[in-house]
């Protein structure tokens, strides 16, 4: 399917999401908005899907929300607010229930609601000269895109809250400090190193990382108990796929397993 503001191409069970408005930043526009949720369709229905890259095209990854949304009939931004979050967060809801672990690849600005979605990936890979800025806060708006769930189980609560009422930015290297990002590296070596990580990935026990995705999303809500059985049950499930099955002979074999993702 083709989009306006994203391009979506699958290889070898990697797929790659690109934010495709480098001219506008790749802002969150209304039709992109209303697209997210079609892109996080076409993962979902992908049975080959192993493993996701997402990145920006162009300077920067992502500076949020599109102000002309609101700007052109202020009186009328409360309705622009529902039409824009009912795509964005019906797309991040299947993202977040996908199989495939995400990979984030970020350079350049990430704000808003690009800040708010990136706390939701599994990696995210930033260049060194990246920057991180929540900036609701710096027009009087709160939050959306899961902020306050994705940024609290990355950074903590009370660091998340000072990143989200005070609008600090942050440097990449004060972000991996706060676990916003997981890796820092060169500029130059950005894209090699995110699509590095989202390959060896594609590679891995697809079933054994969609039940560790879902388990780790539900581990902050769930009673203790309740969290052992569901990885009690979750473990048995995968005992008996394929993937597990060549793990435990690749280790009695002493080599590298080939995992197929079933």
């Amino acid at each position: 399917m083709a989009y306006e503001s994203f391009e979506l191409s699958f290889d070898k069970g990697l797929a790659r999401l690109v934010l495709n408005l480098p001219q506008l930043g790749n802002a969150l526009t209304e039709t992109a908005c209303r697209e997210f949720a079609l892109v996080a369709d076409e993962l979902g229905q992908r049975e080959d899907l192993r493993a996701v890259l997402l990145s920006g095209r162009g300077k920067n990854f992502c500076v949020g929300g599109d102000l002309s949304m609101f700007s052109s009939e202020l009186d009328q931004a409360h309705s622009a607010v529902l039409r824009g979050t009912s795509g964005l967060h019906m797309g991040l809801t299947r993202l977040r229930r996908l199989n495939a672990p995400i990979v984030a690849c970020v350079q350049g600005a990430a704000a808003g609601g690009g800040v708010a979605l990136l706390s939701h990936c599994d990696f995210v890979v930033a260049a060194r000269s990246a920057s991180f800025s929540p900036a609701y806060i710096h027009i009087g708006f709160s939050c959306d895109l899961g902020a306050t769930t994705g940024l609290v189980s990355r950074m903590g609560l009370p660091a998340a809250r000072r990143f989200l009422m005070l609008g600090e930015a942050l440097g990449a290297a004060a972000a991996y400090k706060v676990g916003l990002v997981d890796e820092v590296c060169e500029d130059t070596e950005l894209v090699a190193r995110a699509e590095a990580l989202a390959i060896k990935l594609s590679r891995g026990p697809t079933r054994a990382y969609a039940a560790l995705r879902q388990l780790l999303v539900a581990a902050s809500c769930t009673p203790f108990e309740t969290q052992l059985e569901d990885e009690a049950q979750a473990l048995r499930a995968i005992a008996s796929s394929d993937d597990a099955k060549e793990g435990i002979r690749a280790f009695v074999e002493k080599r590298t397993p080939y995992f197929g993702g079933r």
